[in-house]
């Protein structure tokens, strides 16, 4: 059995923006994706880029892209924001719209805010819905609806879905993860005592999506916030810089890179 390479996506808001720097590298240099996962910002990524949107064309969404085109202020009591503007985006942003047609075998993960459990969105059907409950942060976005359930963002229960690409058919998981920058000071809003919260449970969590990945990649985020999108250029030279130097391991997965043209710088 050859060498089925699947990519996981971690979310991070705008800082997810650093995925579109590792696609990159991997576009120019020739490195197949049998598959592609994601989760919250690593969820939109990677639906964009299995649909068949260029990494280029991603960074360059992703760097002039603003929190208002995904959300508007619509206070309930379930959250103070809603993501019904996110279609509208995605429809800009994705070529293809549901999972059978993508040019590359897509997976999305939401969490069940009942159960608490994940749930995977993938093979067939509208990929818009999947992808927002994916990128419903709790207490800031409003739950999604969906067959009889009532979902938030994919993180809640898996951090990176690693998994899901394995269930995809990959044979060797690299993931990305865009973690927050360390908590300084206390949190100061809301906001920031759920964003918190979050990486608390992360940590405890985080050995599930580790296990299942061959390869971890970690770009040098600084201490750019979850909601800094005018720092885009900065956040793809850092995806760039850590998919670079993690080339020679993905490399050495195929065993003879060499004799396949695919494969060549």
């Amino acid at each position: 059995m050859g060498t089925r390479l699947g990519l996981a996506l971690g979310g991070g808001f705008a800082r997810g923006i650093a995925h579109a720097g590792v696609l990159r590298v991997f576009e120019r240099h020739g490195i197949p994706l049998h598959c592609i996962t994601g989760v919250s910002a690593g969820s939109i990524v990677a639906a964009a880029y299995a649909s068949g949107t260029p990494a280029d064309d991603i960074a360059r969404i992703g760097c002039s892209m603003r929190f208002r085109d995904v959300a508007r202020w619509s206070i309930c009591r379930m959250g103070f924001m809603g993501s019904d503007r996110m279609k509208q985006f995605l429809s800009g942003v994705l070529q293809r719209h549901c999972f059978e047609e993508m040019r590359t075998p897509l997976g999305v993960l939401a969490t069940d805010l009942c159960t608490g459990e994940p749930v995977s969105f993938r093979d067939r059907g509208d990929v818009f819905l999947p992808i927002r409950a994916s990128c419903s942060y709790p207490g800031l976005f409003q739950p999604v609806a969906a067959a009889g359930r009532l979902l938030v963002d994919g993180a809640m229960s898996v951090e990176i879905p690693s998994v899901l690409a394995r269930e995809l058919g990959a044979t060797h998981v690299i993931a990305v993860s865009v973690p927050p920058p360390p908590c300084i000071r206390p949190p100061a809003d809301v906001v920031q005592v759920v964003r918190r919260c979050f990486q608390i449970m992360q940590r405890h969590t985080e050995a599930v999506w580790r296990e299942a990945s061959d390869l971890i990649i970690t770009p040098d985020l600084k201490s750019v916030e979850w909601n800094g999108f005018d720092a885009g250029p900065e956040l793809v030279k850092a995806g760039e810089a850590a998919a670079l130097a993690a080339l020679p391991v993905i490399r050495s997965w195929f065993a003879n890179p060499v004799d396949d043209p695919a494969l060549v710088a």
